[in-house]
């Protein structure tokens, strides 16, 4: 099963409590430490249906946006246009053709690489087309949100028009979360249609990710906690890192 394949459709209708105006305020103040100025290049990793990209091309920055979901990418081009570049890869294969001056991504997209080597390869690819003084910022869930949080726990939303049974499993040994996504998507009759999408995270400790950032070669590495933008603690459930 594809993921984020029939969930795109109604994935802003279910993330429409996702605090993106909030994740926005933090990068630009990032942004605005490591002097990255308006009209900069500005690479969005993972970006979905496009909700961080168009915050940040509204803000003055040129969007390159990077996802490897089609169906995602196919919705976030036909919101209004603010001058986004769409690219349809994967990122542990990166290619740009020029580099930028910062790259993001939000919403625990790392967390979708499985493979430590895969990862490593993402953070080296990401280093490669960044400029010398550019800055990467990116969140993670952290392995006491998979363990604690997630754990084996079922979660159900209902809408008008749509409808989720998230069926969760975290096992410990592998680090490895699966949430098996039942969706129930209103069709033009006014019946629904199931579908069925399979989703799969690795929980990494905050030290494997400084490791592979400095392996790939990025010599400064900051890690906060997300929701305060403050110090690590052990109930942290999604991590910044900061890394040039």
């Amino acid at each position: 099963m594809e993921s984020y394949k029939d969930f795109a459709r109604v994935y802003d209708e279910f993330m429409d409590q996702t605090p993106y105006d909030e994740w926005l305020l933090n990068i630009l103040n990032v942004f605005k430490e490591y002097k990255i100025k308006k009209a900069a290049q500005v690479l969005d990793l993972g970006c979905g249906t496009g909700k961080m990209s168009r915050r940040l091309a509204r803000e003055g920055y040129q969007v390159t946006a990077v996802d490897n979901s089609m169906d995602m990418l196919e919705i976030a081009a036909s919101e209004e246009d603010d001058h986004i570049l769409y690219v349809l890869q994967d990122m542990v294969s990166l290619e740009l053709p020029q580099q930028v001056d910062a790259a993001v991504s939000i919403c625990d997209c790392m967390n979708y690489i499985l493979e430590e080597d895969d990862l490593k390869e993402a953070f080296r690819r990401v280093k490669r087309f960044l400029k010398e003084d550019g800055v990467f910022i990116f969140d993670m869930n952290s392995h006491y949100k998979y363990k604690e949080i997630l754990a084996c726990n079922t979660f159900a939303e209902d809408r008008e028009d749509a409808s989720f049974i998230w069926d969760n499993f975290y096992d410990e040994e592998d680090r490895i979360n699966e949430y098996q996504l039942s969706l129930f998507i209103q069709n033009e009759e006014g019946t629904y249609n199931k579908y069925e999408e399979l989703h799969l995270q690795k929980a990494y400790e905050e030290g494997e990710i400084t490791r592979l950032l400095h392996e790939a070669g990025f010599s400064t590495i900051r890690v906060l906690d997300a929701e305060t933008m403050g110090e690590v603690k052990e109930d942290t459930q999604r991590l910044y890192f900061i890394a040039n």
